[in-house]
């Protein structure tokens, strides 16, 4: 060290002398300018300035301070030739190789040949820790002289350059690599190989499951590189491999000493749903969750703890794929073997459900003893489809041994065993025609079944719902876990059927229907719903009825709407079908037929009145006279304006009820000089009924009323006094009504 820094004073010393020695040299050489002559004899400061001058040219430039002189010009060369041969040739952004001739705790002083040595930090050395004077290093040249003069090295940036080219070298020919453990990252830590960072998989620490990473950090460690990409320059390091190497090495040994059923002692590394993994000492076996317990169990960590240390058996293994199975209950003996003589066949026994399936359940009797409870054994009910609504994982139950065998270790349980079958006195305890209460348990597109008791169902269809109304599905008449009241209808006890109805609790309302919807009656409805083929028509007592499209168009041609009130009329009914067919369009297409026929029954009273009139004036007059002329222009000129107003009037009456106080209008004219008064014309009969009177007849509203009077009939005693000729009259005229209908009327104002 101290020899180092002779030479390197010495250096200094001689560049020194060198720089000095070329500037004099520079400046000496510079040429002297010759100044002119102005006079032959000089003066004083002339005579002054030339002595001055010769004694400085006779002054040796090159001697030293003793006067002595140095080095000659060829000497020189040769000496600056010599020193620079001393010196290597630096280039920057390049790896060099140096020496390190000093270092304390925070730098380490290297030598690389230059004039000047290089500092690098200590830590850039922390993965050498046995770092020595005399040690030679590759450093990167960062700035061959910054503007203190100094030369800037960095380890580091060395490591960089050619780290990449370590790390795929040491990849593709699986050496191991020292790298340092800086911190812990996301899955696991991170590790710097040949100053890169690299990852280090939690799982790829040890063998074993490592829980705490921090115990790693700051700790030097040998790795195997297994993957590296090029592309994203990511690398993933091993320590685990290298353990596996060895226990490679080890398993081999280990599994020639291995035999079927001997017992050997292990440690629980790891553990998952289908079992644990038992460390046998340098191998893994696996210990499956069936062969932990004789009894069932759900997961492992029920039975054993992660690093518990357990005697297992070898149950096999396999030399060229080096697994090896191992079981635990195998040490003790079978509970079958055990089995008592109380269980039986037919004897009770209770249990607890450890499973449930779509098919049963299984019954733990004892750890390791289970029956099956098939879903057909729970109930007697023949509805119960799903096991799980019966039955639940945990549950204690009581069953019956229905079979037994202990040498395949499998028993057949039940529990529908432990009460009467239900079906024995059906007859006796659900008896035709009567009545009882159930829970509905199944919706169908053909009926509900509905539980009278357990095991006890019934089917009610979809027919036997309702009487009024047309049920398509039963969730439109209730739901699912509703009480609904039922009446027995048949009973067949061989095939365990049970056919029960919910509308014959009340009687028939269809042999009422057919007095109160007679045919060509008017009713008020209520539009339901409609469709390409009709309407659905809600009619009084809450019964339904049709109106095709042909029978629901209006006077207006607009269309039907939901919630709409309308009055219809009945063109056809069905007892047995429960059936009514309404129409809308036949009630104001009727109207006006009834409009016109009263019009022309008019016209034709006009007309009769007018010969009659006529007739009259020609037997009383014997001649004619030009006054009586004018007379007979003038009265026919008032039968046709009496002949209009009686249209106004007759169209109006149509519309509304006749007044009960209404008489006979009668028209007289004074006809001549004479002023006699004589009749013209009858415009309305007269009647002293009450016209409302006729809506007391069963299927007369308003509407049919209308059409009644256009026929004539303005009160009971009209309907009294027809008899059969007149009947076919009407029939003709209004085929709406027939004569059934008009005969029934006749017997009901007899009784009125």
């Amino acid at each position: 060290m101290e020899e180092i820094s002779k030479i390197s004073a010495d250096q200094n010393e001689e560049l020194v002398e060198t720089s000095i020695d070329e500037v004099f040299k520079e400046v000496l050489e510079i040429p002297l300018v010759e100044a002119p002559e102005t006079s032959s004899k000089p003066s004083k400061a002339k005579k002054s300035e030339i002595g001055a001058a010769s004694a400085h040219d006779d002054f040796d430039w090159s001697a030293d301070d003793a006067g002595f002189e140095t080095y000659s010009k060829d000497e020189r060369k040769q000496l600056e030739v010599s020193y620079n041969s001393t010196f290597q040739p630096v280039i920057e952004k390049q790896v060099v190789k140096g020496v390190i001739v000093g270092m304390n705790e925070k730098d380490v002083v290297i030598n690389i040949g230059f004039k000047s040595d290089g500092l690098v930090s200590r830590q850039e050395f922390r993965d050498i820790p046995n770092l020595a004077l005399g040690d030679e290093v590759e450093v990167f040249v960062d700035v061959a002289e910054d503007k203190m003069g100094q030369l800037i090295l960095s380890r580091k940036k060395a490591l960089q350059e050619t780290a990449w080219e370590k790390i795929v070298d040491a990849h593709n020919s699986g050496s191991i690599v020292t790298g340092y453990v800086r911190s812990r990252t996301k899955g696991g830590l991170v590790v710097d190989v040949f100053s890169f960072d690299t990852f280090l998989p939690g799982s790829q620490i040890d063998t074993k499951p490592v829980r705490d990473y921090d115990q790693y950090v700051g700790k030097n460690m040998d790795f195997k590189i297994v993957k590296v990409n090029e592309i994203f320059k990511n690398v993933v390091v091993s320590h685990k491999a290298l353990i596996e190497d060895d226990i490679e090495a080890q398993k081999s040994v280990i599994l020639s000493k291995l035999e079927k059923g001997q017992v050997v002692e292990g440690v629980v590394k790891n553990m998952t749903s289908f079992g644990v993994f038992v460390d046998l000492g340098g191998i893994d076996g696996l210990l499956h969750i069936t062969d932990i317990s004789w009894g069932r169990i759900n997961h492992p960590e029920e039975v054993l703890k992660l690093d518990d240390r357990i005697q297992v058996v070898i149950l096999d293994y396999d030399d060229a794929k080096k697994r090896i199975s191992l079981g635990l209950k195998q040490l003790s003996a079978h509970p079958w073997d055990e089995l008592t003589d109380d269980v039986k066949e037919g004897s009770t026994i209770s249990g607890k459900v450890v499973s449930v399936a779509d098919y049963g359940a299984f019954i733990e009797i004892k750890p390791g003893i289970e029956g099956l409870v098939h879903v057909s054994e729970m109930s007697w009910s023949s509805h119960l489809r799903n096991p799980s609504e019966y039955l639940n994982v945990g549950d204690e139950v009581q069953t019956q041994v229905l079979t037994l065998n202990k040498i395949e270790h499998k028993m057949s349980l039940g529990i529908k065993q432990l009460t009467q079958d239900p079906w024995i006195e059906i007859e006796n305890n659900f008896a035709q025609g009567t009545k009882h209460s159930g829970v509905v348990k199944n919706l169908t597109t053909y009926g509900l079944f509905l539980e009278l008791k357990e095991g006890i169902d019934g089917l009610v269809h979809v027919s036997d719902l309702s009487w009024n109304k047309k049920i398509k599905h039963p969730s439109e008449f209730t739901k699912k876990g509703a009480v609904l009241d039922v009446i027995v209808l048949e009973v067949d006890k061989i095939n365990r059927r049970l056919s029960l109805g919910h509308k014959q609790l009340e009687e028939n309302p269809w042999e009422t229907f057919e007095t109160i919807f007679t045919i060509g009656s008017v009713h008020e409805g209520t539009v339901m719903s409609t469709n390409d083929k009709g309407a659905t028509i809600q009619m009084q007592y809450g019964v339904e009825a049709f109106g095709p499209s042909r029978h629901i168009k209006k006077a207006d041609n607009k269309p039907l709407v939901d919630d709409e009130t309308l009055e219809f009329e009945v063109v056809e009914f069905s007892k047995d079908a429960k059936r009514i067919i309404v129409s809308h369009t036949n009630i104001w297409k009727g109207a006006e037929r009834a409009n016109k026929e009263a019009e022309n029954n008019e016209k034709d009273k006009v007309r009769r009145n007018e010969s009659k009139v006529v007739k009259k004036m020609n037997q009383t007059s014997e001649k004619s006279t030009f006054g009586e002329l004018d007379a007979l222009t003038a009265l026919r000129e008032q039968f046709e304006k009496a002949e209009k107003s009686t249209k106004k009037e007759v169209a109006a009456k149509v519309n509304e009820p006749i007044a009960p106080d209404a008489g006979v209008v009668k028209s007289e004219k004074i006809i001549g000089k004479s002023k006699s008064k004589v009749p013209v014309k009858e415009v309305v009969d007269a009647t002293t009924n009450d016209a409302k009177s006729l809506k007391s007849l069963s299927g007369v509203g308003p509407v049919m009323e209308k059409r009644m009077n256009g026929l004539g009939i303005n009160s009971l005693q009209n309907v009294l006094d027809l008899d059969t000729s007149h009947i076919e009259t009407m029939v003709s005229k209004d085929a709406k009504i027939s004569s059934e209908q008009w005969n029934k009327w006749i017997e009901e104002a007899k009784s009125i």
